[in-house]
């Protein structure tokens, strides 16, 4: 099934008032198989149910050994076929699209096993395999003994998860799969920044520093010293093992360019991963054109801008001030960590002339930790669905003398509110949808697209309000159109690395070594940078066609939660949601 079938499938009365349908033998089938296949993937991967709020599996790590991907990759195939099999008439339009969306998910499971040396390249610029477990221990739990003691198994499993990593990682060789050197040092560096001289200045001690106070003394010094004792004698030497074999063993068989035209079938894969990544049929050719289109469009803004200050001058050295006077910079990693935080204050206050309904959720602004180095990017982790964790903007306070003032509102806006946060808290909490619509589907262009749609709300409700936030808004929306361009350049259009860098430095102004980390995310991570303004403009557009069929009945607040309160979905599928939801205004 195509997406486009899929969604001229759908009868969506979903979440627009439909009642469902009362549960007959067709609903309990389906509704056992996604039933199945969620609990499954909990304790196939307990890293995701951890993240989820769900800790019943808190004392595992995930089996990445050959057999148990083969084991995962029969289960996609097998439910694929059950789904499939599924009769559709007697089930509510709710469940109708479910489905389609189950099925459309084990689809492109199913077309990444054609690939496996691409699978096996889990070692990215940003985060993969290095890093995992120090980002999980960011949310584990520690609030009784027992959850300690789970948190001690979990450590004691790793250096058998490494080396299941490292006999992956040795496959994907075999292959001819090897991650680029420069995503490589990368990786070295990251691993570098978690093996502290002393186990408490590392990231993996932060756990057992939150042990709860009401456990006994005694009993929580003993829990510290096997915490002490399973990073000293199991994660450290597991990462060092790691690192040994990077530098070694796989980063002398490193490509230069990470390019997936290099690797063996290459230019199918890369059409795999822009149809999974866009969810169109867009070609890398089509995408990297409307890249062009909308970097002309929004660089001419920008210039606007740049008169509009009066500065004297070229583009590039109006850049060159904005990213040198001291007047634009915070003093401390603390002053821009509490700038982050004014800013996502003040939007807060603005939500309700945005949404009608807001999620339940709370969030949090703080520092990512020092080993993901001063140039990575700000990420959002969700909130927990047991309510036990907020949700969290996670800021690049360690790169603070890089960090200008005037684009801090626009990031706020995509990472937290009304962009990741607002969204992902919603969705997690629509209680009538199956758990599979409730997390993490796989569809980037939605949330991705969402966010960066978010960002343009900032104009709204006043956040831009000096030329210079404007300026900041703008570049942060034309480095995502100038994604477009340089993600199929890389993969499929033969650009180098340089050439790459070259262009978005020049075309956005951004800070060249903060260019230079994305050029290398880009690379290891194909096609996800597509997703951003290929959703951003779908949202864009049926804005416009509700605003221009509905007229005077348009209401934005309640467009903006029908956009996001049928969880993330593809974008065609969106078309119809939206379409099903004007016909009901009108």
């Amino acid at each position: 099934m195509t997406l486009r079938t899929l969604a001229t499938s759908l009868v969506l009365l979903v979440a627009f008032g439909s009642q469902a349908a009362e549960p007959n033998e067709d609903t309990q089938r389906l509704h056992h198989l996604f039933d199945t296949q969620w609990e499954a993937q909990m304790q196939r991967v307990p890293e995701v149910a951890t993240f989820r709020g769900d800790h019943r599996y808190n004392d595992r790590l995930n089996d990445v050994s050959a057999e148990a991907v083969a084991a995962q990759d029969a289960l996609s195939r097998q439910w694929l076929a059950q789904a499939q099999a599924l009769r559709r008439d007697g089930l509510s339009a709710t469940d109708r699209v479910s489905l389609d969306l189950f099925i459309g998910a084990r689809q492109r499971e199913v077309a990444l096993q054609a690939f496996p040396g691409y699978r096996t390249l889990r070692l990215g610029a940003l985060g993969g395999v290095q890093t995992s477990l120090a980002q999980l221990l960011q949310v584990v739990p520690m609030n009784n003994a027992a959850q300690a003691r789970q948190l001690l198994a979990r450590l004691a499993a790793y250096s058998q998860q490494m080396d299941q990593q490292i006999a992956n990682l040795r496959r994907g060789m075999a292959l001819g799969y090897v991650s680029s050197r420069d995503v490589l040092d990368r990786v070295v560096a990251q691993i570098d920044g978690q093996v502290t001289p002393a186990v408490e200045a590392g990231p993996y001690w932060g756990p057992f520093q939150r042990l709860d106070p009401a456990i006994p003394a005694d009993e929580r010094a003993r829990l510290q010293a096997a915490g002490r004792e399973a990073i000293a004698g199991q994660v450290i030497p597991a990462l060092q093992k790691l690192r040994r074999f990077v530098v070694d063993e796989y980063r002398p068989r490193a490509p230069a360019n990470g390019a997936l035209s290099n690797y063996p079938d290459g230019a199918k894969l890369y059409d795999e991963v822009v149809r999974q990544q866009t969810t169109t049929d867009l070609s890398a050719a089509q995408v990297h054109a409307i890249g062009l289109r909308e970097l002309k469009r929004l660089r001419a803004e920008m210039e606007a801008v740049q008169r509009e200050t009066r500065f004297e001058g070229d583009f590039a050295a109006f850049v060159a001030y904005l990213n040198t006077d001291p007047k634009f910079f915070y003093k401390s990693e603390e002053d821009l960590l509490a700038g982050y935080r004014a800013i996502a204050k003040r939007v807060d206050a603005e939500l309700p002339r945005l949404f009608v309904e807001l999620p339940r959720a709370p969030y949090g602004v703080r520092s990512m930790p020092a080993y993901r180095g001063p140039d990575h990017a700000a990420y959002y982790e969700a909130p927990a669905r047991d309510g036990t964790r907020a949700g969290f903007f996670n800021a690049n306070t360690l790169g603070w003398a890089r960090r200008p003032t005037w684009g801090m509102a626009t990031l706020v806006a995509h990472e937290a509110v009304p962009g990741h946060h607002l969204q992902i808290a919603r969705n997690t909490e629509l209680g009538a949808l199956p758990e599979f619509r409730r997390g993490n589907s796989g569809y980037t262009a939605f949330v991705e697209g969402w966010a960066l749609y978010a960002e343009t709300l900032g104009q709204e409700i006043g956040l831009y309000d000096d030329p210079y936030s404007r300026f900041g808004h703008l570049q942060g929306q034309a480095f995502r159109a100038a994604r477009l361009v340089v993600d199929t350049g890389i993969h499929a259009l033969g650009w180098s690395r340089a050439q790459a860098i070259d262009f978005m430095t020049t075309q956005t102004g951004v800070d060249r070594a903060y260019v230079t980390a994305e050029v290398d995310r880009y690379t290891s991570s194909p096609g996800q940078a597509l997703a951003y303004m290929i959703g951003k403009l779908k949202i864009d557009e049926l804005r416009e066609r509700a605003r221009t069929r509905l007229g005077a009945r348009f209401d934005l607040r309640s467009f903006h939660n029908a956009v996001i309160d049928n969880g993330a979905v593809p974008l065609d599928v969106l078309d119809k949601l939206i379409d099903t939801w004007i016909a009901a205004q009108a």
